[in-house]
């Protein structure tokens, strides 16, 4: 990613100049993404900022408006540099802490591909930072070109904040504000500093000066009489050299820049909205397996027959494999899942034949036993009915989540992953702790 940033480039640069082309495909990406009819209910309420943030983003290539956004310290001159790039005072320039609490936005003027909004955002160092750290982070995402002001060398804080942006992947620029307070010869040693920081961040031509709001330039005035009068001169801001920067880059890139970063976003959120319906149907599919151990355990615990423990279990596993599959948006038929079954028992039999044993001894001690030494071992095998579902479940869970498919290592590898995972003990203990109490409450 770094060596990415270091010369930031478009996509424009490899491929003919075409801002409207991006724009239809950028929002072509935002609206299919909104109108995923795929997304589970429950992921598109706990992403709703996103999408909302979506549906702002569309509104802004709609207007075809470019963002610039600006970052830094309490003091540095965020607002002043916005203020003297627009030529009024529109931004509150005041260096108290807490002053900007929000997000200000400003018209700056068109370009021939858009036009130009200006954005001041709350110091990165302001107190309450967390929630303003967040708007922040909401403001980057919108944003097409960024600003980050300092006026020396970078602190700690500035350079984090720095790597954050830059990770963006949008154009980024370092301005060292209030350079009428060096001497030429202290400006570019500072500059050189600089640039030799965030080499790895982004070009060294991005890294600039600017005098936003210069110290009154002090004048001695000499009157007839020989007394010696100070006078104090305003002196204009010079923020020339930022001005030329952001319009080469504004002429060169156009609605590019605004379609490209609508992409990023879409691709991002893309991403998170995957990553919540992977996590939601896992969530879905745990309580669903922990609900067949649970029928599967009492049946087999309370059913004294032996050949009905066997027909019940294989009942109830085909059930559950169907039911993943839909979890997973499957529909398979009961011989594919009686194949997958069979699969998977041939490589748990493979791996622990101890428990076939340890489930025939149960079942013959069923078979024999009356009253009270029933009692004994029929929650003993349904724990290990229990426990035989959840490896079975989780298995075929992983074989859906992965499309229908092994591990590299197929199968065998697979089924050994998942059983080196489990804490069996803990579940045999749980599981026969739970079967006991749901078995004496129907006999109550």
């Amino acid at each position: 990613m770094r060596n990415a940033l270091r010369g930031w480039r478009s996509p424009a640069t490899k491929t003919p100049h075409l801002p409207e082309q991006h724009l239809l495909e950028a929002n072509r990406n935002l609206r299919d993404l909104l109108e995923d009819t795929q997304i589970p209910a429950s992921v598109r309420a706990e992403l709703q900022a996103e999408f909302d943030e979506i549906e702002r983003l569309a509104e802004k290539l709609r207007r075809e408006e470019i963002h610039v956004a600006v970052f830094g310290r309490v003091g540095t001159g965020k607002s002043s540099l916005l203020n003297a790039l627009i030529g009024e005072s529109l931004f509150s320039a005041s260096p108290l802490h807490g002053e900007t609490s929000s997000a200000h936005q400003a018209h700056w003027q068109a370009v021939e591909h858009g036009r130009v909004e200006l954005i001041d955002t709350p110091g990165i160092d302001e107190l309450d930072g967390e929630t303003r750290a967040q708007l922040a982070e909401r403001v980057a995402r919108r944003a097409d070109i960024l600003l980050m002001v300092c006026e020396g060398d970078l602190t700690r804080v500035e350079f984090n904040a720095l790597e954050t942006l830059a990770r963006r992947g949008r154009p980024l620029l370092l301005v060292l504000n209030k350079a009428d307070r060096y001497t030429q010869n202290e400006l570019q040693l500072l500059l050189e500093r600089l640039r030799e920081r965030c080499a790895d961040l982004l070009p060294a031509q991005h890294v600039i000066s600017a005098a936003a709001d210069p110290r009154p330039q002090t004048l001695v005035r000499i009157e007839p009489s020989g007394h010696e009068v100070e006078e104090s001169r305003a002196r204009p801001a010079d923020v020339s050299a930022l001005r030329a920067l952001l319009w080469s880059i504004l002429e060169r890139e156009g609605k590019t820049l605004a379609a490209l970063n609508a992409a990023l976003f879409a691709a991002e959120l893309d991403g998170t909205v995957a990553q919540r319906i992977v996590e939601a149907r896992r969530d879905v599919a745990e309580r669903i397996i922990r609900n067949y151990c649970l029928t599967k355990g009492v049946a087999v615990a309370a059913n004294p027959i032996p050949v009905a423990d066997l027909l019940a279990a294989a009942s109830i596993d085909i059930a559950l494999v169907l039911h993943l599959g839909e979890v997973y948006g499957f529909k398979i038929s009961r011989r594919e899942a009686s194949r997958l079954l069979l699969t998977i028992a041939t490589q748990l039999a493979a791996l622990m034949g101890a428990y076939w044993g340890i489930n025939l001894v149960s079942t013959a001690l069923k078979t024999v036993s009356a009253g009270l030494s029933t009692a004994l071992t029929v929650s003993a095998q349904g724990a290990l009915a229990w426990y035989a579902t959840y490896l079975t479940g989780s298995i075929a869970e992983s074989w859906f989540a992965r499309g229908k498919a092994w591990d590299d290592g197929g199968p065998r590898e697979t089924v050994r992953r998942i059983m080196d995972s489990l804490d069996r003990d803990s579940i045999l203990v749980s599981a026969r702790e739970e079967i006991s109490m749901l078995l004496n409450r129907r006999s109550a």
